[in-house]
């Protein structure tokens, strides 16, 4: 099953391991930042959207920047029966 997260992107939902919320992350929380600047020089972020950014996906593969909440990002992962740690 796949799961849309935003723009024209959908995501095999079994290979969502993470959903991070930014808009509860601090701005003291350095290690967001570093993991996403680690992600982007790996070649392996995508933004999915221009919007403002609300939500990490972290997949098996990916890390997408996407502008739908998390906690709707959540519920349509669990009505596809996967649960992923929803981390910060």
């Amino acid at each position: 099953m796949f799961v849309h997260i935003g723009g024209d992107m959908s995501v095999r939902a079994a290979s969502v391991t993470a959903v991070i919320n930014l808009e509860e992350v601090p701005p003291s929380r350095k290690d967001v930042a570093e993991f996403i600047n680690s992600e982007d020089e790996a070649g392996r972020l995508q933004y999915v959207t221009e919007e403002i950014p609300k939500t990490i996906v972290i997949t098996d593969d990916k890390t997408y920047v996407s502008s739908i909440s998390a906690t709707v990002l959540l519920n349509r992962l669990e009505s596809s029966g996967i649960t992923p740690e929803s981390a910060l």
